[in-house]
């Protein structure tokens, strides 16, 4: 140990002598020893041995143990960790170019010379290029012509070279391409940016544009940073106010006070701020010299300023000039026409002509939907059109009629439906005509319609089956019975003609029927044996053209009297009755031929008794039987 500590106070002895000999300008030998590491390598990395000597060297430094003396502010003791007895610089902390590049000391060996070691940090891309702020806000008037530029932040890496800020790219916002990015670098290092105009813009179209603009060094893979930049496009009065139609139309009537408004006129700039408010005015050197009518500045609102006269101008013709409030303002016309009206102290008159045969308010009931039944034309007074425009309107007709037109001028009243004239012969309806004045007046005309016939019902009975008694010894002429039909038509559609229907099988011959009161009576001598229940059939036919007819049937009953005597098979019987014979024995057995049903007669017989008989004939068994009384 004392030798090693005496060694030490010799070896800074000669260090101190050392010292002094260079400041009195003395040169010993130094030796320089150079080493690279790159950065951002693991603590402990070994960075080389002092005292190893390279190829090209000529003579190899001296060899340890080594007394190292840092540079001072070089922060060797911190940073790095040197073995005295070997030689071996490693390090202590992962180094970084950005904070410190360059490290140098002084070894001196047991020898006493000089060995002077430099370590360089390599740069390697661990530093992404950065923006000095995230956001950046800049306006260009919408005017800015093409390729203009507006100076942006650059962004910096840290890193050298190739490592460093190598290009700039729009990734998004870029609407319509609007900009393009130009950089270039200077003395510094640095990667200037420029943003540039690259088309036309239009702040009504566009008004704001976002970009997301991000640098990129020239590692690989690339690091990036991004950088937002805010664009306002600033308004010029490059816009002229427009109006929402190029030609305005109004009415006012003549009786319109001072201060009535007419209509208001609207304008648009999409200019903003004075470039987009809007005065209005109106061109006194083109229209309303006598300063009919006033326009208020702001709202556009025309009003009447002097009193108006129909009979003198009924049309009036203004130009409204439309003008924002730019520095060199621009403006833009529109033309306005104002009718004046009569005012309305005449009512509507109305010209009604029937389009029957006669002109009179009539209508077949065979009229069929749309048929015409009348012409309606009108005229107001107030108006100078030949036409006038009137509101036509028809009630009443129970929404069997309508009305019509195809240009508001001739009106028609059509059938709307099918008519029956039998259930509704007459209309009562009501014709108005409304003009437009304010307030409006109307005229009214009323007319009733009637609805002719046609032949289109038949006679009605009241039944379709009649009954009737009649006697058979009724003479011909005899009344058996009177019935009626009902025609709903009217005039010759309505008058009924009767008649009977020939039917020998059911002896219709036997009667007759008078065809205008419709009474049956017996034609001939009637038959109850021949037939006790003939039938009729009675048709009623009305005049009409075609005719139309329906029938009834009468089904007669014939009333038998006693009009035929009993008739033996034989005018004279020969019996022989023993004189034994109890009383009520039969002797004698007769079938009489006769219609009656059961007719009692006597028949007084002389025999050899010299006894009456009294004879039954029971006629609806059609025989008889004489038994001793």
């Amino acid at each position: 140990m004392a030798i090693i500590e005496r060694w030490r106070v010799n070896l800074l002895l000669r260090i101190t002598f050392t010292l002094l000999l260079s400041r009195c300008r003395l040169v010993l030998t130094e030796y320089l020893q150079e080493f690279e590491i790159s950065e951002g390598l693991g603590v402990g990395t070994t960075i080389g041995y002092i005292g190893h000597s390279r190829p090209a060297s000529p003579k190899p430094p001296p060899p340890p143990p080594y007394l190292i003396v840092p540079v001072p502010g070089s922060a060797v003791d911190s940073d790095l960790h040197i073995d005295q007895s070997t030689g071996e610089i490693r390090s202590s902390i992962v180094l970084d170019r950005e904070e410190r590049s360059y490290y140098s000391f002084v070894a001196i060996p047991l020898s006493g010379e000089n060995i002077r070691v430099e370590i360089k940090v390599r740069d390697e891309n661990d530093n992404a290029p950065k923006f000095p702020t995230p956001f950046m806000t800049i306006e260009f008037p919408e005017n800015t012509p093409r390729d203009m530029k507006r100076t942006l932040n650059p962004a910096k890496d840290r890193d050298l070279g190739i490592f460093n800020t190598q290009r700039y790219e729009i990734v998004s916002g870029n609407t319509n391409n609007a900009f393009r990015l130009s950089s270039h670098r200077e003395r510094d290092d640095v990667l200037y940016l420029d943003l540039q105009i690259n088309g036309f813009l239009d702040r009504e179209t566009t008004p704001f544009y976002s970009l997301l603009i991000e640098a990129y060094d020239g590692g690989t893979p690339p690091l990036k940073g991004s950088m937002t930049v805010n664009i306002t496009i600033q308004d010029v009065n490059d816009n002229q106010p427009i109006f929402n139609q190029s030609r305005y139309f109004a009415t006012i009537a003549e009786n319109a006070t001072v201060g009535s408004s007419v209509l208001r006129v609207f304008a648009t700039d999409t200019d903003t701020g004075e470039n987009g408010r809007i005065t209005y005015s109106i061109n006194r050197r083109q229209s309303d010299r006598e300063n009919k009518f006033s326009i208020d500045p702001k709202m556009g609102v025309i009003s009447v300023n002097k009193p108006l006269d129909f009979e003198s101008k009924d049309v009036h013709e203004l130009v409204v000039v439309a003008r924002d409030s730019g520095v060199q303002p621009l403006e833009t016309t529109a033309f306005v026409s104002i009718r004046v009206t009569d005012v309305n102290d005449n009512q509507p008159t109305i010209n009604l002509i029937f389009l029957s045969e006669d002109a009179s308010p009539k209508i077949s009931e065979d009229a069929r939907p749309g048929e015409f039944v009348a012409r309606i034309s009108v005229n107001d007074p107030d108006s100078k059109e030949e036409y006038a425009n009137v509101n036509v309107t028809l009630q009443g007709g129970d929404g069997y009629f309508g009305l019509t037109t195809q240009d508001n001028i001739i009106y028609l009243v059509i059938v709307s439906h099918p008519l029956d004239r039998e259930v509704k012969p007459n209309y009562t309806m009501i014709v108005t005509a409304t003009d437009q004045g304010n307030p409006p007046l109307n005229t009214s005309r009323t007319f009733e319609l009637c609805v002719t016939d046609t032949n289109d019902n038949a006679p009605e009975f009241d039944h379709t089956m009649y009954y009737a008694n009649v006697l058979e010894v009724a003479d011909p002429g005899t009344s058996v019975f009177q019935l009626s039909a009902v025609d709903r038509d009217e005039g010759n559609n309505s008058v009924v003609s009767y008649s009977i229907k020939d039917t020998p099988e059911t002896n219709s011959q036997w009667f007759q029927i008078d065809s205008r009161t419709g009474l049956i009576t017996t034609r001939i001598h009637i038959d109850c044996e021949t037939n006790p229940i003939p039938q009729i059939t009675v048709v009623a036919t009305d005049n009409g053209i075609p005719p139309l007819s329906s029938s009834a049937t009468i089904v007669v009953t014939i009333s038998d009297v006693n009009d035929n005597e009993p008739i033996f098979d034989q005018s004279f019987y020969n019996v022989t009755v023993a004189e034994n014979e109890n009383v009520g024995t039969c002797f004698l057995k007769e079938r009489m031929k006769s219609p009656s049903e059961l007719l009692p007669c006597t028949v007084v017989c002389e025999d050899v008794f010299r006894k009456h008989m009294v004879l039954f004939i029971n006629w609806k068994y059609f025989g008889g039987i004489i038994n001793i009384d």
